[in-house]
């Protein structure tokens, strides 16, 4: 069923939540380096498989490779189109303008930072987007099973430092998950199979440099390349 995904997300966010307010202390910084090092080698993986599938296929006793052109075609001009708008530095000034317009006092200021990072990393993000457009269309929501995994390790270590302000990110997380979901919901008779297919496969390549981005402390600015979603739909028109 469409949607499940997304519940299943925001069940996590706030069960790892819960969770992290019991280390009120917070996590030593070692063992959040390990865990978000084994997060992002476990995301590499994820990505990796993701787009083998949608490059290779069996044909008899040989296997060919596919897709290489059109997926080349479409991260290079997303990126370039992702690069001029500046999509990952807009996301971050809507996040300081979010803090700088509902500070209220001394008192709120762990509450708001933990509420408005955890609403920007759940939310923003490659991993959000393609899982929530898969299970509007095809009902797989496998890769935001995966990314609730994600999340509620990352929000342990969030709301065992921040505070309670992680809980209430559930909130924004499940309206903008679930309005991709419902979007793609109404889209999905207008798309093809080979549309749906070339969508998770450069959707799979930009979970993998998530995945480098975590585990290796890298800065891949894959929030610039996400227009390649919508340029391989435009692609597989022609291609």
């Amino acid at each position: 069923m469409s949607g499940t995904g997304t519940i299943v997300n925001v069940l996590a966010v706030i069960l790892g939540s819960c969770i992290g307010l019991v280390f009120n202390g917070g996590l030593k910084q070692r063992f959040q380096d390990t865990l978000m090092q084994a997060l992002g080698m476990a995301t590499i993986f994820i990505g990796a498989s993701g787009a083998l599938k949608g490059m290779l296929a069996v044909n008899g006793t040989s296997l060919e490779v596919g897709g290489t052109m059109i997926m080349i075609i479409s991260l290079v001009i997303g990126s370039l189109i992702g690069e001029a708008i500046n999509i990952e530095q807009k996301m971050e000034n809507a996040g300081l303008w979010l803090k700088s317009r509902i500070k209220t006092g001394k008192g709120s200021e762990t509450f708001v930072e933990g509420f408005v990072t955890a609403s920007l990393v759940t939310c923003v993000g490659a991993m959000a987007v393609v899982g929530s457009l898969q299970d509007g269309l095809t009902g797989d929501a496998a890769m935001l099973y995966t990314k609730s995994i994600l999340d509620f390790v990352i929000v342990i270590i969030f709301s065992s430092t921040l505070g309670i302000g992680v809980l209430f990110s559930a909130i924004p997380l499940g309206l903008y998950q679930g309005g991709i979901t419902l979007f793609a919901g109404f889209i999905e008779p207008f798309m093809s199979e080979q549309m749906i297919s070339n969508l998770s496969f450069v959707g799979s390549i930009l979970i993998f440099g998530i995945g480098v981005n975590l585990a290796f402390d890298k800065k891949i600015k894959v929030g610039n390349m996400l227009p390649s979603i919508l340029v391989v739909i435009v692609c597989s028109l022609f291609l």
